[in-house]
């Protein structure tokens, strides 16, 4: 019988907290920008104006600093964390995280990067972007950067699955994924994150079970977790009101995430473990997904009910190329005392 892990604090799973405290010392915050307001799919360029769930706003966090400076944004949305956190907010990574940000030419992206260098409290970057939008140049410039800050890149991933992703209208297959995430570790010392969203039509406990198999045998340090919802002005809206989707209640969706956490390697870190609307007035349903720390509760006071915990049934494959050991030497070089 396996021996539940100590984790930090009282999660049954390793959350990303406890990893980027363990690498810079402290808590780490991140302040989500935007640099972009593209993607291939909004460009028309995978046959699509956009994937079935993106709204408007490309998933910004800050709708409101979108047409600020990148400077601005860092300053306004710092203002954000340190009135929610008080003075102990010392460190902050820089997210890139509307659209694409990727989706732009590698000397604009270097200058974003290089402007988002203000301030010693800035202790490293995050850019999110899709499988499917990494250049030769891109990875170069991953490589670069990577090598002088601490540097992590956060696909969207969305799915293993050809036929889910056909669905979401991603543009992307999964073997397109695989390769990306592996030539990501290959080129570079970034940290990878991946993005997967559950509550598809068809989907089984199976599949999600399956979607963990494969992160194991990935070189990946972090996984963030969506419950498929549906926002106005979304193709998924339209399939709603037709009565053709029906998003997940808390509780079968907690049985999804809690089915993709145990059979998770620990040495994984978790994000989140479900989406969240910010924008209360965008989202049709279901309404659960407005409360973030309800939903987040719920889902682990159930874990803890069930005495469940990450890794519980998780079967670490001696196949696999990657020893998650080597990505936490190479962090250990950016553990600032700035």
């Amino acid at each position: 019988m396996k021996i539940r892990p100590k984790f930090n604090g009282v999660l049954p799973y390793h959350s990303i907290g406890e990893y980027y405290k363990t690498h810079f010392g402290e808590k780490v915050y991140k302040l989500s920008v935007t640099v972009s307001d593209d993607c291939p799919n909004r460009r028309g360029l995978k046959g699509m104006k956009t994937c079935i769930f993106c709204d408007p706003w490309g998933s910004a966090a800050y709708t409101k600093t979108q047409k600020l400076k990148l400077e601005e944004q860092i300053e306004e949305v710092k203002s954000y964390v340190l009135s929610a956190q008080g003075k102990g907010a010392k460190k902050f990574l820089v997210y890139f995280q509307a659209y694409t940000s990727t989706f732009t030419s590698v000397k604009k992206l270097r200058a974003y990067i290089e402007a988002a260098t203000i301030g010693n409290d800035i202790v490293g970057f995050v850019i999110g972007t899709r499988p499917d939008c990494l250049s030769p140049a891109v990875f170069d410039l991953i490589n670069e950067y990577s090598n002088r800050y601490y540097f992590s890149i956060e696909l969207g991933v969305q799915s293993f699955d050809d036929n889910q992703l056909e669905f979401m209208r991603r543009g992307h297959t999964a073997k397109d994924s695989i390769e990306a995430i592996n030539k990501i570790y290959q080129s570079s010392n970034a940290d990878i994150g991946i993005h997967l969203m559950f509550g598809l039509p068809g989907e089984t406990e199976s599949d999600v079970i399956k979607a963990a198999e494969t992160v194991s045998q990935l070189p990946i340090q972090n996984v963030k977790l969506h419950n498929l919802h549906v926002l106005t002005n979304t193709p998924l809206a339209d399939l709603y009101k037709k009565g053709e989707f029906t998003p997940l209640d808390l509780e079968s969706y907690t049985d999804r995430a809690i089915a993709f956490i145990t059979h998770l390697p620990e040495k994984f870190a978790i994000q989140r473990l479900s989406a969240v609307a910010t924008r209360w007035d965008e989202l049709v349903a279901p309404a659960w997904t407005r409360h973030k720390m309800k939903a987040h509760q719920f889902i682990v006071d159930e874990m803890n009910r069930r005495e469940g915990y990450q890794g519980m049934y998780a079967v670490e494959s001696n196949t696999s190329k990657y020893n998650s050991g080597e990505r936490y030497d190479r962090l250990e070089r950016f553990q600032y005392s700035r």
